[in-house]
């Protein structure tokens, strides 16, 4: 909507212009009156008429001899200076003003003859709703037919399961109509500000609400709308759509529409053929504080208005699908997820799925009312036309030519000064991976560093993988006797509890329990890799430096959601500790020594080289 714009602007753009003989400059003072007197920004036009005086009396004005060109130069100026396309100066010697049909002062059999013509009603499959609404009728009209409207279109609107409301021909209306169509759509528990118009000649503000009741039966809030519009769709039909569309009653299909004006009137300036074009009110939105007023109603879902119709059945299909979803959902929920006294599944029943067009935002809205619901940001919902690999994901046992590849895929050796280790990993393996490749792994991975006086362990790069091997990662940074007690897994696929103990014996050489270790954190590292690092600290046998962990889970299954093409992915394992006998948090592991990840190796070099010059003092 128009900016305060100061009238130097104006003064500029008038000094362009340009006047024969026969032209008054009067003609331009009395645009100016008309601009203050009916222009709905009077705000914006502060100073102007005298800024005009001055420009005309100052003798700067070039000539314009054609009429049309000066009508065209104006308008160009006063559009510039305030800012709104709608305001035109046109020069029409021959204009003849049309008196708007006022409609309450018709028969009634031509209003219903009018409304026939402009309203179409059908049921489409599966009782979905079709209502097409060309010309918006006004609070009088619609008075006047009262129940011939109940009677044939709204009462048979309410018996559809959901509607697909068809504004994209919708070129005529009156606002005063809009709360009628509103009030049809929500419920009477508490009227609703839908609207403020103030009017510029008259001085007066006009706010629009709810209705308290209307004769009939209402189509409530919780049924599926969509609202069709196009690239003419204008004026009353906008409020509506727009209105709906911020109520989040209502989703939106199809072209931005035409971003039209409450109230417009063509003034003629003085007794001149020169007419100007003023928008006299403006609407201002109580919910946005804006309005659809020249830039139009922007749809939900943006597509050509011609194939509208096809996308909102295809989109009521998808909303269709989701009390079953939802259903499918929380039984998954309930079977699976490690913490089932931690979800709410109340607001799955509150019809907060509205910003719902496609099961990519199904899956978006599943993920987020999970994850607020229980706190725990591991559940997520996704969308796979294909079926995931994860439900079948079972580890390949690499071949002995792929072994070295993979060896030098995952892991990273290096001697840092101090006779310090340094060994990067960027995934957990399976057990069964590891065993088959453990003699390569000794050799080419772990002979290098299992004699260093102090071992860095980077895992800023380890998203996770399979928590198998844990135990076996552990037991080398441990004695033989005793065995340690790691961590207790519940599992709520078996219901068990399971405690995790360090292996009797191992291949190859251990790193012992003495030297220090160091491991390196980012906010990438996750599942597996949390498991390995917070037992790590746990047992207090490492230092963690580096950035909070993600948070992730030791196990996560992966399940479809009924028939659905949703999967969601649910923690099914729960870790307690096996110093405090409590459940892990899911907030992730806090490094003893905070450090941005970049940094989080020199950090961890200072550190080993103080604890180890210290201790060469101590012998």
């Amino acid at each position: 909507m128009a900016q305060h714009t100061p009238p130097l602007l104006l003064i500029l753009l008038l000094c362009t212009l340009s006047v024969n003989s026969s032209f008054q400059p009067a003609l331009v003072l009395e645009m100016a009156k008309i601009l203050l007197e009916n222009y709905c920004f009077p705000e914006n036009l502060v100073g102007m008429q005298e800024a005009i005086q001055q420009a005309i009396n100052s003798g700067e004005i070039l000539q314009i001899s054609d009429r049309k060109t000066l009508a065209a130069v104006l308008t160009v100026g006063v559009q510039g200076a305030l800012n709104d396309p709608r305001l035109t100066v046109s020069y029409e010697p021959n204009f003849i003003p049309v008196m708007p049909q006022i409609l309450p002062s018709l028969p009634v059999d031509q209003l219903i003859w009018l409304v026939r013509n402009s309203v179409k009603l059908d049921n489409l499959d599966n009782n979905v709703g079709y209502l097409r609404i060309d010309r918006i009728i006004g609070e009088e009209t619609a008075a006047k037919l009262g129940s011939l409207l109940r009677d044939n279109i709204w009462d048979k609107v309410a018996q559809t399961s959901s509607l697909i409301f068809d504004l994209r021909y919708s070129t005529a209306g009156e606002l005063s109509g809009v709360p009628f169509i509103i009030s049809y759509f929500s419920d009477p528990d508490a009227l609703i500000h839908i609207d403020t118009v103030y009017d510029r000649p008259s001085n007066t503000t006009k706010e629009l609400w709810t209705m308290p009741s209307l004769i009939g039966e209402k189509y409530g809030k919780k049924k599926d709308v969509i609202i069709l519009t196009s690239k003419h769709t204008v004026g009353a039909a906008e409020a509506v759509a727009y209105t709906l569309k911020n109520l989040k009653r209502a989703i939106i299909v199809g072209e931005r529409s035409a971003g039209g004006s409450v109230k417009v009137q063509k003034i003629r300036i003085a007794q001149s053929a020169f007419y100007i074009t003023v928008p006299v009110a403006r609407s201002v939105s109580p919910i946005t504080g804006q309005s659809w007023e020249v830039s139009g109603v922007s749809p939900t879902v943006n597509i050509i208005a011609k194939e509208a119709v096809t996308k909102a059945k295809s989109l009521l299909a998808v909303r269709s699908a989701i009390p079953k979803v939802v259903q499918s959902i929380s039984d998954v929920i309930g079977r699976f997820y490690a913490f089932t006294d931690r979800v709410l599944l109340s607001k799955w029943a509150e019809g907060l799925y509205r910003p719902v067009v496609d099961f990519e935002s199904l899956a978006s809205q599943l993920t987020a009312d999970l994850q607020e619901t229980s706190g725990d940001h591991r559940l997520h919902v996704f969308h796979c036309d294909v079926e995931p690999e994860s439900l079948h994901d079972v580890p390949k046992i690499p071949t002995a030519e792929e072994v070295g590849y993979m060896i030098d895929a995952l892991f990273k050796t290096e001697l840092l000064p101090g006779n310090v280790g340094y060994l990067r990993f960027d995934m957990m393996a399976d057990v069964e991976v590891v065993k088959a490749t453990g003699p390569q792994l000794i050799k080419l991975v772990w002979s290098k560093i299992v004699n260093t006086d102090a071992l860095v362990i980077d895992m800023r790069y380890n998203t996770g993988g399979y928590s198998t091997a844990i135990p076996l990662l552990c037991t080398y940074f441990f004695d033989a006797e005793p065995l340690r007690h790691l961590y207790t897994v519940f599992d709520r696929t078996t219901t068990t509890m399971t405690e995790v103990m360090t292996l009797p014996q191992v291949m190859g050489q251990r790193y012992g329990s003495s030297k220090g270790v160091y491991i390196l954190t980012s906010h990438m590292t996750g599942s597996a890799a949390e498991v390995f690092i917070r037992t790590m600290k746990d047992l207090n046998r490492a230092t963690i430096i580096g950035e909070p962990t993600t948070g992730g889970s030791l196990s996560s299954g992966t399940y479809q959601i009924g028939d659905s093409v949703l999967y969601a992915s649910v923690p099914n394992q729960v870790v307690l500790s096996a110093i405090t006998g409590k459940v892990w948090s899911v907030s992730g592991v806090e490094p003893h020594v905070i450090a941005q990840a970049n940094d989080a190796l020199p950090v961890a070099q200072r550190i080993i080289a103080a604890r180890l010059l210290k201790r060469e003092q101590g012998k």
